[in-house]
């Protein structure tokens, strides 16, 4: 029960007390939830991004590891949010932001504060998380933006769009200068640092904002399939994996709890930025963060029983 309240009052109500910032700015400004969006996307997530993947170290290893795990994880997912979509009879637009917010998951503003609170700042456990969110800003600003855009205006045309993105000239600019050893200037880290730091409270307030927007309808029978795939079947297929490769101690605690997250705010972001079901994604994001509270304590309590 200790433990329960301290995930609450450490992880999720920092989080809250943000959401509900721009939930009541919303209400009282009538923000432009647009301008929002392209603010994370094209400037700050590209910071974030750069900052995090320049200056984590990583063992090869266990960055190795972690990847195939994430891609056996996201595959998995992916393949059962399809079915789910074809068995929803969803048009391809909204199947794309179903499929999204299942293996999309907050890896960065709930998954590095929760493997903070559970490791004690251990920092093999915590690169492990590093690589997680890592992988998952590639998958979300990568895949996530393509999908969206192509719905629209075709898969070529949203290839050709995604080399204008800033955030794909970041990810590269943050691993090579990482693998080359090359020091970045003060002058342009300082910034960097600033930017990055934006990045989670803007995201937050986006999604505050939207939720003030949202308006709950009865039919929420799509959003809880997507939250048993995320909170639940997740988790479910992390164990799988981790049995598979034999994977124990630290290591399994972290990739099972990394596993366990609630739907990533990104995916609302992007899905308010392309226009696609932007209030369907926010809900999800929305009521997969509330349901979380029990689903993450339980896999965190289920992670030292089995590891």
């Amino acid at each position: 029960m200790a433990e329960l309240f301290t995930i609450l009052v450490d992880i999720l109500l920092p989080i809250f007390i943000i959401m509900g910032i721009g939930y009541f700015m919303q209400k009282k400004f009538e923000l432009n939830l647009q301008t929002l969006a392209k603010l994370n996307i094209y400037f700050l997530v590209p910071g974030f991004i750069f900052v995090k993947l320049y200056s984590t170290e990583f063992s090869p290893r266990v960055f190795s590891l972690v990847v195939l795990f994430f891609v056996l994880l996201v595959l998995m997912l992916f393949i059962l949010s399809k079915i789910m979509v074809k068995l929803q009879g969803f048009d391809r637009a909204k199947g794309t932001t179903f499929s999204n917010s299942v293996i999309f998951f907050n890896s960065g503003n709930y998954g590095v504060p929760v493997n903070d609170l559970v490791f004690k700042g251990d920092p093999f456990a915590m690169s492990i998380q590093v690589i997680i969110l890592t992988m998952q800003n590639i998958l979300t600003f990568t895949y996530g933006i393509f999908a969206m855009q192509s719905v629209k205006i075709g898969k070529l045309k949203a290839l050709l769009g995604y080399f204008k993105m800033p955030v794909l000239y970041a990810m590269v600019a943050g691993i090579v200068l990482n693998i080359s050893n090359i020091s970045v200037p003060q002058f342009i880290w300082t910034p960097a640092n600033y930017i990055s730091e934006a990045m989670i409270a803007i995201a937050l307030i986006l999604l505050g904002a939207q939720v003030a927007q949202i308006k709950i309808s009865s039919a929420l029978t799509s959003v809880y399939f997507s939250l048993m795939l995320r909170l639940l079947i997740g988790p479910v297929l992390s164990l799988i994996i981790i049995y598979i490769f034999g994977i124990n101690g630290v290591a399994a605690q972290a990739l099972l709890i990394a596993s366990s997250m609630p739907t990533s705010v990104n995916s609302s972001v992007i899905a308010q930025e392309y226009n696609n079901y932007p209030q369907f994604a926010a809900q999800i994001v929305l009521f997969s963060t509330l349901f979380s509270a029990v689903t993450v304590t339980g896999v965190i309590y289920l992670s030292r029983i089995l590891f």
